[in-house]
């Protein structure tokens, strides 16, 4: 005799559809986010979220994605949409990165950021982190080769909860932007921890940006 099959309760089924429906919501939430990302140069992960989640009339915190579901949108949407304008431009940013890091070698350069994930835009900047004994060491190099350039700040997470401020000068190499985070000759033992996924953030020598334009030369 053959088992009847156990009927689901509607209840039991609203309970399996909240997480799949938590899912959905995360993923178009990233998409979106990813889209203002690219299409109008916001750099600020949290920010982009609430636009996409306002934008989608989602106010559940829940459904908001992390920042490493938005990079990866972000990855997404580019390789999808871009087309090869992108390439070319990202290969144009790290062409201009490494005369900029040639410029500062003394400095001990290292590239951080969108134009080494390769998620970098017509609206990114080139972000370099630099270490010197003393900032100005680097403002004279730019007055040497009168280069003109604009003193900042940057918050920079050191910590599990601790934040330190650090001078960034942002100055142009062509059309590009560049923004260069000053730190001390000991910052480079220990990377500060990044936006994306709350690691240590990846820093790339002058020769490893060298082997990632070998790796992707067309020609």
């Amino acid at each position: 005799m053959k088992k009847r099959a156990k009927k689901r309760s509607p209840s039991f089924e609203r309970r399996q559809s909240v997480p799949r429906l938590m899912v959905n919501q995360r993923t178009l939430v990233a998409q979106h986010a990813a889209r203002i990302m690219h299409e109008h140069g916001v750099q600020d992960y949290l920010m982009a979220k609430r636009k996409a989640a306002e934008r989608l009339g989602i106010d559940d915190r829940a459904a908001l994605p992390s920042n490493s579901e938005i990079e990866e949108a972000l990855a997404e949407h580019q390789r999808l949409f871009a087309g090869p304008e992108h390439g070319e431009w990202l290969r144009h940013l790290r062409h201009t990165t490494l005369r900029a890091m040639a410029l500062f070698e003394e400095f001990e350069p290292r590239l951080v950021g969108s134009v080494l994930s390769g998620t970098a835009s017509e609206h990114s900047d080139v972000n370099l982190h630099l270490f010197a004994d003393a900032p100005e060491q680097v403002a004279f190099r730019l007055m040497r080769d009168e280069i003109p350039y604009r003193l900042a700040e940057r918050r920079v997470r050191v910590g599990t909860d601790r934040y330190q401020l650090y001078p960034v000068y942002k100055f142009l190499a062509g059309e590009v932007p560049i923004d260069a985070t000053i730190f001390p000759r000991d910052g480079l033992r220990q990377a500060p921890f990044g936006p994306v996924d709350g690691k240590p953030i990846r820093r790339a020598r002058r020769e490893e940006l060298e082997a990632l334009l070998e790796g992707e030369d067309p020609n």
